[in-house]
């Protein structure tokens, strides 16, 4: 994907001093006592520059509450004020507020159409630097760079990678129930820079990324019979995957982008194919009678999980990559579906159906730990973030008789902790989270 953003990052202008210690974030336990962190406003000369601090600030402040990993203090309780980047932070003033890490920021406009952004990030206890980076970029550009830096923020006091510049597509729904309109949309993970990838003219639906962010594919009725296909975000280009007699559904890259997974419906059984989007030829994963579906590789692309009925009941399965060594992971009570691998290759997300409630769920490759994350009356397709921390799903309450319950995604730490939804501007199903953005 080629996006228009002009962004060059300036690394190690500041000389990070030697930390006395090092300040990082359980993530594993910070939900329940997230890490209090000062951001005061971003230097600035000049009103239309100041109002590009303002938003820039507001951003990165949503992108780290958002985590559920951080708590920003009030501004009203800052007691120092900064004049330039040179002016070194009074950690008693910081450390009397209880903030633990501190961002020191700036903002200037170089041209008529860029601005240089760079911040510090202390930590206040240790009184040491623990990041500074630089941003030259479009003033067009300036909601990107707040996701960068939040992320760099995340990275630094957490370990891992952020996951917040990045993108969300989905499948946008409305109109009545008997009458329901299935597109395709895309958006900024924070729900912002939201648009539609195809008309409504044709119900879409399980849209999925490939690994190098310039493609989606999805499932369509556009010629009448559900059928794959792959869709350029750019150019808008579309293109009908294989020549199969029958339906075909459930599609999803393979971690290098060049290989396409795939269900087939036939003559009463569904099985899994690999398409190889080069020269088009495709193999046949699965031979076992009954629905086998909803397939997803490991992140090394060396095996693939999907869900079968061939024991009787909906379970998970794993198998190599070309079809061998299939053995079952799954034994709670219930029925198991949609199962999508970690980024991180450490967990497989679920849905649950079991006494009537649905569940998203998390297990080891090997069916151990399952663990549930959240609960409802239709909870469904997990996608996880780029790092693996975080999935997202959607949700829908019980309808009436009047009118059908709304729609929604949410989002929910690994820990189960930290359930949010996210919002859309309209009901919204079927998510898929991008890799970070290059």
């Amino acid at each position: 994907m080629k996006f228009k953003y002009i962004l060059t990052l300036l690394l190690g202008l500041f000389a990070a001093f030697p930390a006395k210690a090092e300040l990082e974030i359980d993530v594993n336990g910070a939900m329940r006592d997230p890490m209090p962190i000062a951001i005061p406003e971003m230097i600035h000369d000049g009103f239309w520059v100041g109002q590009y601090a303002g938003k820039i600030r507001k951003v990165i402040i949503a992108d780290l509450e958002r985590s559920g990993l951080f708590k920003v203090i009030d501004d009203n309780s800052y007691i120092q004020e900064f004049s330039s980047m040179e002016q070194e932070p009074a950690f008693i003033d910081w450390r009397a507020i209880n903030a633990q890490a501190l961002v020191q920021s700036a903002i200037r406009e170089v041209d008529a159409n860029h601005l240089k952004i760079e911040f510090r990030l202390w930590d206040v206890y240790a009184e040491s630097q623990l990041k500074a980076q630089s941003f030259t970029t479009t003033k067009d550009n300036w909601r990107r760079v707040a996701h960068v830096i939040a992320d760099a923020i995340y990275e630094r006091l957490t370990g891992e990678k952020g996951y917040f510049d990045t993108r969300i597509v989905y499948v946008s729904e409305s109109g009545p129930a008997t009458k329901r309109v299935k597109r395709l949309a895309i958006m900024d993970q924070d729900g912002e820079n939201h648009k539609f990838l195809t008309s409504g003219a044709a119900m879409a639906l399980t849209p999925r990324f490939s690994p190098n962010l310039q493609k989606v594919t999805y499932m369509s009725y556009a010629g009448g019979t559900p059928k794959v296909y792959i869709l350029d975000i750019e150019t808008g280009r579309q293109q009908l995957i294989g020549n199969f007699p029958g339906m075909t559904f459930a599609p999803r890259f393979s971690p290098d982008s060049s290989k396409l997974l795939l269900s087939f419906a036939a003559n009463g059984r569904t099985d899994i194919y690999e398409m190889d989007l080069k020269n088009r030829t495709s193999t046949q994963l699965t031979k076992n009678a009954g629905i086998n579906t909803s397939p997803s590789y490991s992140p090394d692309g060396s095996q693939i999980v999907f869900n079968s009925d061939r024991g009787g009941n909906q379970q998970l399965y794993v198998m190599n990559a070309d079809g061998s060594d299939v053995h079952r992971i799954s034994f709670g009570a219930g029925r198991y579906a949609t199962p999508v691998w970690s980024p991180r290759g450490d967990y497989i997300a679920f849905t649950k159906m079991a006494n009537g409630q649905f569940y998203i769920g998390v297990m080891y490759p090997d069916g151990s730990g399952e663990r549930l994350l959240a609960s409802g009356y239709l909870v469904e397709g997990p996608t996880w973030s780029p790092n693996g921390r975080v999935v997202i799903y959607f949700r829908q309450d019980r309808g009436t008789s009047r009118s059908n319950a709304p729609v929604k995604l949410y989002s929910i730490d690994l820990t189960g902790y930290n359930e949010r939804m996210i919002v859309t501007p309209a009901d919204a199903s079927d998510p898929a989270w991008s890799p970070l953005l290059p």
